[in-house]
């Protein structure tokens, strides 16, 4: 369904619908400020209405009928010339006009072409067509506005939300006195406890429907660490230094690592598929 607005022209509520064309002000409205009778078929059997149309159509509609257009404009004028909105819509494939049924039922015209129309009401008419239309404008692109700055607030927050969330669950936890002065029995679990938090067992036992082992379910950023944390054992195992001082350090610098990664890379796809259970 079509969205509606309305205005209030000298007392007259006129009816504005948004479609996917632009917007269409309704005639039928607008003639209920004219005094004395008159009927859209009265305006549109006047040639310079027609004319007007025609070149309106031949500038905005490229499907536009123009030798169906030629035989109308012929005929124009003539006291035995009549013609409808359906009529013409049907016969010059025209876009500036439309009859409609439903809830905002009748002739409804292109703004353009609706301010046209309002001369045909008054000159004083069209004068505040023009300008309720603008004020309405004016009020949309305000309204628009504050809901584009809402928003953008809101994907702001959203977004510290996500990343806070991502730090949260992938940042390595700083490790307990206990679990440094654990020994354990291979280099690889000094590796993953000061990354996971875990060794391989214990992922093992906290995923048991889980293929592979936990290194297996490390994100691209996690891997890029672990490999830097492989490197630097080595030279701390090089140096002497006791697996418990060695754990202590390797955690640190995870933690630094990952959360500059965090922070530096705009969490496109950070921790797809992390299946760690790391919380």
């Amino acid at each position: 369904m079509p969205k509606a607005n309305k205005i209030n022209v000298q007392g007259s509520e006129i009816t504005i619908l948004k479609g996917d064309s632009g917007e269409f002000i309704s005639l039928t409205d607008m003639l209920k400020a004219k005094d004395g009778e008159f009927f859209i078929a009265d305006w549109l059997r006047n040639r310079n209405t027609v004319e007007f149309l025609g070149v309106w159509e031949s500038v905005n509609n490229p499907a536009f009928n123009y030798g169906e257009f030629a035989t109308i404009k012929s005929q124009a004028g003539l006291n035995s010339y009549k013609i409808s909105v359906k009529e013409w819509v049907e016969k010059t494939n025209a876009i500036g006009l439309k009859a409609t049924a439903g809830r905002y039922g009748g002739t409804y015209a292109h703004v353009d072409i609706a301010f046209e129309f309002g001369m045909w009401i008054s000159a004083e008419f069209k004068v505040y067509l023009i300008k309720e239309y603008k004020r309405l404008q004016t009020e949309e692109s305000v309204r628009l506005n504050l809901e584009w700055n809402f928003q953008r607030t809101l994907s702001k927050v959203n977004y510290r939300i996500h990343t806070d969330a991502i730090k949260e669950n992938l940042i390595p936890q700083e490790l307990g006195k206990k679990q440094t002065s654990l020994v354990y029995a291979t280099e690889a679990d000094v590796l993953n406890m000061a990354l996971f938090g875990m060794t391989a067992k214990q992922w093992r036992e906290a995923n048991p429907n889980e293929k592979g082992n936990i290194r297996d379910y490390a994100n691209i950023q996690q891997l890029v660490v672990l490999s830097n944390l492989e490197s630097i054992n080595a030279m701390l195992i090089a140096q002497t230094v006791a697996q418990t001082e060695r754990l202590i350090q390797l955690n640190t610098i995870a933690i630094t690592q990952m959360r500059s990664l965090v922070e530096n890379q705009h969490i496109k796809e950070f921790g797809k598929g992390n299946k760690t259970g790391l919380k």
